[in-house]
Formats: structure tokens, C-alpha cells, sequence
């Protein structure tokens, strides 16, 4: 069985924690209103107003103008984090972080040693709130798809469990935007086939799909169906390291996508540096709002971690799609061809500006890990646009 852990409006809930006066008024974590400040997260006393996270600042305060907005403190969230992440890893080494606050736990092997899944979906939820006096939704399931609905079906600080005999009787009544890859266009196109629940949707023949949503449309039916085959893969086994976030709101600005590809590839790049990892390929992953997904790849001449170089193929792949753009739903920026750092370390005779450039990434790192992300701002190449540059909630790994 697989658990799906998220944690509740997390970025908030830990100000809220730590500023007790904070506790029942609308709190906002993001960038400010001026430019292009983004919303990352949202407390439930905000959302009442249409506050969500990817949402311009400035448009949040117009919702709810007597909101306090907080700068975000990232690298504080990180420890939380693995505070959390110690917890998991009590109960089962087979845990999939997709974000700071959120992850999936396979549990299956834990049986004899911990009880059921949901019994260690108890377990965990009380370790957390005992060690962080935070709250956890969970959900429980035999797959990370239906897990991952069922830890959104009941929060705050809920529990939802999908036995493998219930699967329909879960998904059928539900909407179908609760299905992956499901925004308000798609919902649209549904709406004009007749449909409106899960239950309607397989109902459809596939071809049908198919021909509205391309290959994406078979992936909708078998989601509607309950099937997912994705393994949980630790980091450790990981072949790729990734952060991609999906929009509330599809996207066609250019200059706030780039801000978001470029807090991905920082966070990507801080992972590899973290984990004592270098990538040797450079992934770009777009999703419009018709399901059309674009990919790119990008071969660098050699393993790095550096968040320069990660940076200058990253973006040079989206200036090629960012002529042709349509509104995006989905952006990711990942890694493949990883090597651990000791297989290409630095030696003397390497290029000037790339021991520079690594000097500077761990200088930087360190800074971070001390003052929070806050404390350090890139320069020129890496900093276009950076005073408008959201804290993204990167959606999977």
C-alpha cells in the first residue's frame, strides 16, 4: 500500500506556528505585489477569499486586501522539512519526496514490523504533530495516484483511505477535474462530450479521448479507472532528479514563466549539490492547456551541478518554444545522466570559470543553508527578472 503524505498549507502553517498572533487572519507567503510577486502559499482563512498559490500577489490583495503577506523563509521550511522526512524514514526507507511538503511512502514491507498501512498512517500523522506541531493530510491507497487524491479528500488534518475493493465506488462519484492534467480547458471539452464525474468518463471509448487529447487521452481513461503502475523510488535510486509545478491558472507570459523555470532549476541544482551529484543532461517538460505536452533535452559537454550552466540550457530550451507559446498548465526542469561527484571531481587543470562557478554555487549554498534564500541573489545571467521570481511549489520529483 502507498501513503501519500501532505502536509497543510504548509508554508503558512509553519509562520503561523512560529507568530502565534498570526493564527485565524488571511496569511499570504510569497513575493510582493509590485511586478510579478507570486502567491506560493495560501492559509484556509485566505482561500475562503479565491486566494490560491501560483496567483499573482497583487490580485490576491485585491481579493482580500486585508491580507498579510510574508516573504518566504526557505530554507526554515527545508528544516521543517526534514524533521518530517525523519519521521517518514522510521516507518520505511521506500519514500519519494515530491516537494518540502509532500511525499509518497511505500509502506508495504513495514507491515510486520509497524501494523497496517493505516495503522502507520496514524503513527505518522501523531509523530509529526507531536515533533513539528504541524497537521498532515494523508491518504492511503494501492497506488500514488489514488493516494495522492485521497490526501487532498479530507483537509485540513485528514485521513482518507481507498481500500484496492472500493476503487470505483472512490472515483466514480468524484469530478473530473480531480483526475491529473485536469484544468478548467479540459473541463470544458469534457462538459461538451457530456461529462462531468469520473463514473461518466469511462464511459467514453477511448478513441473518442484520443482524438480530443491526443496520447494524453488514453492516460485520462486509465486514471478514471484507477490505474497507476509507478513505483515509489527513493532518491537514492533515483535516475533523474526533477521539480515541476502545475498552475492553478494557465500561464502565457513569458517573462513569469521564466521566473518559474528559474526558481526550478535553482531548486534542481541545490538538490544534485545536496545528494553529491553532477548531471550530464538537462531536461525541459511544458504542458499546455489542451494536454499537449512538449519535452526537451539538452546534452551538456560534461556532468554538473552547477546552477549556471543548468541554468543556460534550461532557458535556452524554452527560448526556443517561447515563440510558438500557447498557455501552460504544467513546467518542469530536470536532470538525467547523473554520476555522483566523485567520478568527476575538479582538478587543477580544469577551465577557470568552472572551479569559479562551483566555488560560487557552494559559497552560495552555504550562505543559504545559514541565512535562508533570501539572504543571496544571483547576478545578471541567472537574475533576469529575479525581483518578480516566485518560490515555487514544485508538484513532483
Amino acid at each position: 500500500m502507498i501513503l501519500h503524505v501532505d502536509m497543510d498549507a504548509f508554508y503558512a502553517s509553519v509562520e503561523e506556528r512560529d507568530r502565534p498572533e498570526l493564527v485565524g487572519r488571511p496569511v499570504i507567503v510569497g513575493g510582493t505585489p509590485e511586478g510579478r510577486g507570486v502567491v506560493a502559499a495560501a492559509n484556509y482563512v485566505v482561500r475562503k477569499f479565491g486566494v490560491h498559490s501560483a496567483m499573482p500577489t497583487g490580485k490576491a490583495l485585491r481579493l482580500c486586501p486585508e491580507a498579510i503577506v510574508l516573504r518566504p523563509r526557505m530554507e526554515h521550511y527545508a528544516a521543517v522539512s526534514r524533521q518530517i522526512r525523519d519521521v517518514f524514514e522510521r516507518y520505511t526507507s521506500l519514500v519519494e519526496p515530491l516537494s518540502l511538503d509532500e511525499a509518497f511512502l511505500d509502506v508495504t514491507g513495514s507491515r510486520q514490523l509497524f501494523g497496517t498501512a493505516v495503522e502507520i498512517a496514524h503513527q505518522i500523522r501523531a509523530d509529526i504533530l507531536r515533533e513539528t506541531r504541524l497537521t498532515a493530510s494523508v491518504g492511503v491507497a494501492p497506488n500514488k495516484f489514488l493516494a495522492k487524491i485521497a490526501s487532498d479528500f479530507d483537509k485540513p488534518d485528514g485521513l482518507t483511505i481507498v481500500d484496492p475493493e472500493g476503487i470505483q465506488q472512490f472515483l466514480d462519484p468524484l469530478p473530473v477535474s480531480r483526475l491529473w492534467g485536469v484544468g478548467k480547458v479540459a473541463c470544458r471539452l469534457l462538459q461538451q462530450l457530456g461529462v462531468e464525474t469520473i463514473a461518466q468518463l469511462r464511459q467514453l471509448p477511448v478513441e473518442l479521448l484520443q482524438d480530443r487529447f491526443g496520447r494524453h487521452g488514453e492516460h485520462l481513461l486509465q486514471l478514471a479507472n484507477g490505474i497507476d503502475g509507478r513505483p515509489v523510488i527513493p532518491d537514492r535510486e533515483a535516475k533523474s532528479i526533477s521539480h515541476e509545478t502545475t498552475f492553478s491558472v494557465d500561464i502565457d507570459d513569458p517573462a513569469l514563466l521564466r521566473a518559474w523555470l528559474l526558481e526550478l532549476t535553482e531548486q534542481v541544482a541545490r538538490r544534485l549539490r545536496r545528494h553529491g551529484l553532477r548531471a550530464r543532461t538537462v531536461m525541459l517538460k511544458v504542458r499546455y492547456w489542451d494536454f499537449r505536452t512538449i519535452t526537451r533535452s539538452h546534452t551538456l559537454p560534461a556532468a554538473t551541478s552547477s546552477t549556471g550552466t543548468l541554468w543556460e540550457a534550461a532557458s535556452g530550451m524554452f527560448s526556443q518554444l517561447e515563440a510558438k507559446l500557447h498557455p501552460v498548465r504544467l513546467l518542469g526542469m530536470g536532470t538525467s545522466g547523473l554520476e555522483q561527484e566523485g567520478q568527476v571531481q575538479l582538478s587543477l587543470f580544469d577551465e577557470p570559470d568552472r572551479r569559479k562557478q562551483h566555488n560560487l554555487d557552494s559559497t552560495s549554498d552555504e550562505i543559504r543553508n545559514r541565512f535562508g534564500t533570501s539572504a543571496l541573489r544571483r547576478g545578471s545571467q541567472l537574475e533576469h527578472g529575479a525581483e518578480h521570481r516566485p518560490q515555487p511549489r514544485p508538484d513532483d520529483s
